[in-house]
């Protein structure tokens, strides 16, 4: 079976002289395997073309995919976008009393299959423009747990609640306090306790367009929850969120819905927070803009491992070429590096209301440091007065005079009209060893074409790691760069970030709260404790172990590492091995003789 795929946000039909239609042997035959719509772009035949793929490589723009999929597949499609457009194949599996959690690519059909189930999207069985009856998309579903769910839905008898992706569209579309919103979802009578267990009691009175991104995604969480319905979706409940909040969120969700017997999908790139909550998974593969593929349900831990590996036993189909591998980190031996940087003390304060005190310290050639602490303690605050964005109090700079900086920030801009490639290169000619090393691994080639304001939020996050890092700067510092990422992002990212230090042989700072992300990244790591909103202290450079220690142990979390994959793992509070974590002091990184009697 043979798919031709259109990304028709990248195809540009008037700057081409149609090399798709040119180059194509089939057209040459006389047959007409590419025709064109009124807005000048291809319309491919899947039952013409022989799969030849020349339109793939001379098309300018890479906007065009010919694949081969198993027979298997064949049937069994969910929902398409037109023709030649994306192509959806299985669906997850909502189950009363349990958390279902989605594990997958950026772009390859997550959001839309919870958008189906939610009831927003009507699935039209692979038909692309012409839409399927409700007769029909039961019947696709006959003998299968899906089936009573879509009679359900067909009828109406089933009420949904659905958290979105992007959070930080809800001011747009609302105007008013937080406590406003929130008493107008409440269906439930708890908005209290909801708003408790959230800690949201301080931002309830608070305009919804001043609140902080970690503020807002909790808003949105408590306002999914407090919906009186039968199944909850919720996409991305992790970004903007710190480690400690991310905990919290999942045992809310835990607690308040699936012991409620309510149905609970969750969308989730953050592994270590999918694994805690999630009772089941599904894992989607396939071809990001293309089509994906939802596999059976598996256990949590099965999933995810499998995903790390790479290949799926059940499926027979290898998602990646290579492992993504962890490895434990006991205390290293420090390479011979010379201090490049040194950073003076400093404080900075707001009016009163919090202050920021960061001892002094220094960076070393060639290495990463993880900045990590809960969120309103001072880690934006901390780059941006390195990066001379804030001024700290009193007179002097922690840094010394002509440091060059390099700052990508927390929020990114998306409202630009100019395309990647013209903003990228306004920064820097791309060279090919730029584009080698930074442009392709983080997959912004295909993007160039694209304006800026038209990119997704993980597209935006990819091309702001690039433009930071295509600064000619002594010391790079990324706020939050796995924001929006699916964990082959994340993974390429962290890849990108460690070879531009190493071999550039430059200080990189990277505040993030992806445990996952620091654990691969990191030299070092600084911590910032206090008292959120009030006082924040930033300490160190620590070496990793013990970084991480102080700051679960601030936390009141622990983590152990997964026997298979030696992934980090949440351990549920007050359970065996956190309690006797806590007792040894090993919240993080177990001492080998620790790790084995787990």
């Amino acid at each position: 079976m043979r798919i031709a795929v259109l990304r028709r946000e990248k195809c540009q039909p008037k700057k081409c002289s149609q090399e798709c239609l040119k180059y194509c042997p089939m057209v040459r035959t006389g047959k007409e395997t590419i025709t064109f719509d009124d807005d000048g772009k291809p319309i491919i035949s899947e039952e013409l073309c022989e799969g030849c793929g020349i339109c793939i490589k001379k098309c300018p723009f890479g906007a065009i995919s010919i694949v081969g999929l198993p027979e298997e597949l064949k049937g069994s499609e969910i929902h398409r976008y037109g023709k030649n457009g994306f192509v959806l194949y299985g669906l997850p599996i909502p189950k009363e009393g349990r958390v279902v959690g989605i594990l997958g690519q950026n772009g390859i059909g997550k959001s839309t299959a919870v958008k189906i189930l939610s009831g927003v999207l009507k699935p039209n069985l692979g038909r692309g423009d012409e839409e399927a009856s409700w007769d029909e998309i039961v019947k696709s579903f006959a003998g299968s747990e899906l089936q009573a769910y879509f009679e359900k839905l067909r009828d109406g008898g089933i009420k949904t609640a659905y958290k979105p992706q992007y959070v930080d569209a809800i001011p747009k579309v609302f105007e008013g306090k937080v406590r406003t919103l929130l008493e107008r979802t409440d269906e439930t009578g708890m908005l209290d306790d909801v708003v408790k267990m959230l800690e949201l009691e301080n931002t309830l009175n608070n305009d919804i367009r001043n609140v902080s991104g970690g503020e807002l995604q909790r808003v949105a969480v408590a306002a999914c929850i407090l919906r009186d319905a039968d199944f909850y979706f919720l996409d991305e409940i992790t970004p903007y969120l710190d480690i400690y909040q991310r905990v919290n969120v999942s045992k809310v969700i835990k607690e308040f819905l699936a012991e409620r017997r309510k149905a609970v999908v969750v969308v989730e790139h953050d592994l270590a927070i999918l694994d805690m909550l999630a009772d089941v998974i599904h894992i989607v593969y396939g071809k990001p803009g293309t089509y994906g593929v939802f596999t059976q349900p598996k256990s949590v831990r099965v999933g995810i491992n499998e995903y790390l590996r790479g290949y799926l036993p059940q499926e027979n189909v290898r998602i990646r070429d290579k492992p993504i591998e962890f490895e434990v980190r006991p205390p290293k031996e420090r390479r011979e590096r010379r201090a490049v940087l040194t950073f003076k003390a400093f404080t900075k304060s707001y009016d009163g209301r919090f202050s920021l005190h960061a001892y002094g310290g220094e960076f070393e050639h060639g290495e990463v440091v993880g900045i990590v602490g809960r969120n309103a303690i001072g880690k934006s605050t901390f780059i941006k007065v390195l990066a001379g964005v804030l001024k700290p109090d009193g007179d002097e700079l922690p840094l010394e005079e002509g440091v060059k900086v390099s700052y990508k920030p927390q929020y990114l801009r998306g409202d630009l009209e100019t395309t990647v490639h013209d903003l990228l290169s306004s920064i820097k000619p791309l060279d090919a060893a730029e584009i080698h090393e930074i442009i392709e691994p983080l997959g912004i080639s295909e993007l160039f074409e694209l304006k800026v304001c038209e990119l997704s939020g993980g597209e935006l996050q990819s091309v702001a790691i690039a433009a930071c890092l295509l600064q000619d700067a002594d010391i790079y510092m990324l706020d939050e760069p796995s924001a929006h990422l699916d964990v082959e992002q994340r993974v390429r990212a962290t890849k990108v970030l460690r070879r531009f230090a190493e071999k550039k042989e430059a200080v990189m700072l990277v505040v993030d709260h992806d445990i996952y992300m620091i654990d691969l990244l990191s030299d070092r790591l600084l911590v910032f404790t206090g008292v959120p909103g009030v006082r924040g202290e930033a300490r160190g450079p620590f070496e990793m172990r013990e970084g991480m220690n102080l700051f679960l142990k601030d936390l009141g979390i622990t983590f152990r590492r997964d026997e298979a994959s030696k992934r980090p793992r949440v351990n549920k509070l007050g359970s065996r091995l956190d309690k006797e974590q806590k007792e040894r002091g090993e919240y993080y990184y177990a001492s080998s003789e620790f790790q084995a009697s787990l």
